[in-house]
């Protein structure tokens, strides 16, 4: 015990192994070299002062290191093999001396092992030796003080000899414990393998997922810079066709306006000289001299215009050219027609291009590229046998026994996909060159999931 205590006491505090180079801090604390050496550094980095780790003490400079030079010197006779040797912490039972580790353990006697008393230990078959263990009490019955032998299947539990012929055991189907051992390692291996393959459909699934992911990624991508450059288009077309209609409209307000203008230039001299001439007449009636007015040379033209004046046939008076000449023919016939109106028809002509820019929309937003099909296997029925990626199914005779929910096909051979859409233009490639028979079609997914109602295509 006395070597046990020893052992202790060449352990350092901080890695709790057997010192390696000790070194000892002015306040009497041994530790390896290379523990408070790390230990230091950290202190340097989080902390204003340095300290020991045990005591406490607070140093206002990194301490010095002196080697323990008698501490190393016992360390060094102790055997290096020994720190290996006792990482399981249990000594062999016989070496009294000093502690030596045990190699084995005696289920039967009890006891510890090391290699010399393991060479003169009983062979007997009823020492049953073993990894070195403290739980030896677990290895035998609690009533017979016996080892367990045999387990009972029936009770699923350990039980020895006695128990088998004279105990509460008696009777029941009971395993060597070794042909046990073997069966539930091959049950445990059985399950392995089967959590294997399912662990390796999972990865499979997984990675198929991912990459359904990265191509749902770049497709939104796609699709998302074909949109914005199709509404920069739009824009720009928009823009276009603004500016077309609204310098068809310019031109036509500003012909319409030249026209209308000369028209009441031509209208304002024509004023001018009928105003004119009603003056004179109106001097002519204010004259007093009856001989005078008579011979007057202008009366008779204006006599003459009275007569025109009181025609009842405007195409007379127009063709007549004592009325004014052609200035007044061209006056009396816009006054007739009117001066114009805008051209609506070309201007709505010009705007009837909007609806190309719409079914321009339509094709650049909807028509997709082949999209893939990727198999929902919640649907699939049991005779349809689906890739590990989902893109390729099969009939086949074995059964899958997926599990039974309501979205599963019961009797027919199909499966829908886990692409759905609400609107737009959708094409597939589906390679059928290696079937007899096939079929694909669309399909809502309240289809019925049994029946011949529920065949697609």
């Amino acid at each position: 015990m006395a070597s046990a205590d020893l052992r202790q006491d060449l352990d350092c505090s901080i890695c709790r192994s057997m010192y390696t180079d000790p070194v000892t801090l002015s306040c009497g604390h041994t530790y390896c070299r290379g523990c408070i050496d790390r230990t230091l550094d950290t202190q340097k980095e989080w902390s204003e002062a340095y300290t020991c780790p045990e005591c406490r003490k607070e140093f206002r400079n990194r301490p010095a290191l002196q080697r323990n030079i008698t501490l190393c010197n016992i360390v060094g006779k102790v055997p290096s093999t020994q720190p290996d040797q006792e990482d399981t912490g249990i000594f062999c039972t016989y070496c009294v001396d000093s502690p030596v580790p045990a190699a084995k353990s005696c289920l039967h006697c009890e006891a510890h092992l090391c290699d010399k008393h393991l060479r003169v230990h009983s062979k007997s078959t009823d020492h049953v030796l073993s990894a070195p263990t403290t739980a030896l009490g677990n290895r035998k019955c609690s009533v017979h003080k016996e080892l367990f032998k045999y387990y009972c299947t029936e009770d699923s539990t350990y039980i020895c000899v006695s128990c088998k012929h004279e105990g509460e055991h008696q009777g029941h189907q009971v395993e060597v414990i070794n042909v046990e051992f073997e069966k539930k390692k091959k049950t445990l291996r059985d399950v392995m393998h089967k959590l294997s393959t399912k662990r390796d459909e999972t990865v499979n699934r997984f990675r198929s997922l991912q990459d359904q992911k990265s191509e749902y990624e770049g497709k939104a991508a796609y699709v998302t810079e074909r949109v914005t450059a199709l509404f920069r288009d739009i824009g720009n077309q928009l823009e276009d066709l603004k500016k077309r209609v609204l310098s068809e409209i310019s031109r036509q307000e500003q012909f319409i306006s030249f026209s209308v203008s000369d028209l009441i230039q031509q209208l304002e001299i024509k004023k001018d000289e009928l105003s004119g001439k009603m003056r004179h007449m109106e001097e002519l009636c204010n004259m007093s001299d009856p001989l005078a007015f008579l011979q007057s040379a202008d009366l008779k033209a204006f006599c003459d215009t009275k007569l025109l004046c009181n025609m009842s046939d405007p195409v007379t008076v127009l063709q007549e050219p004592d009325t004014g000449d052609t200035e007044n023919r061209m006056i009396h016939g816009n006054q007739s027609h009117g001066a114009g109106d805008l051209d609506v028809g070309l201007i709505s002509g010009t705007l009837h291009t909007l609806s190309d820019l719409i079914r321009g929309i339509k094709m650049g937003i909807y028509v997709q590229q082949p999209t893939d099909i990727i198999m929902d296997v919640n649907t699939a029925n049991n005779n349809l046998h689906l890739t590990s990626d989902m893109r390729m199914a099969s009939w086949s005779h074995i059964n899958k026994k997926r599990k039974v929910i309501p979205e599963r096909f019961q009797d027919c051979p199909q499966a829908i996909s886990t692409g759905s859409f609400f609107l737009g233009r959708h094409s597939w490639e589906v390679d059928v060159t290696e079937s007899e028979s096939w079929s694909v079609g669309m399909c809502y997914p309240s289809i019925d999931r049994r029946g011949r109602q529920s065949v697609i295509g």
